[in-house]
């Protein structure tokens, strides 16, 4: 799951952060949660609009 993919990068670049890894390789990560983040929001945004009730 999208949730599950988050938390995992998160982990990786808390990791690379912390052991001082190659900056592009960090940078990477940082947009690829980014990334993940953006898509995560979007699912919830259009389940929340799917679900709303057009009321007159």
């Amino acid at each position: 799951m999208l949730d599950e993919e988050i938390l995992e990068l998160r982990r990786k670049l808390h990791e690379s952060i912390i052991n001082e890894k190659d900056y592009d390789k960090t940078y990477r990560l940082s947009i690829e949660l980014d990334e993940l983040i953006t898509k995560y929001y979007n699912k919830k945004l259009t389940k929340k609009k799917d679900t709303d009730v057009i009321e007159m």
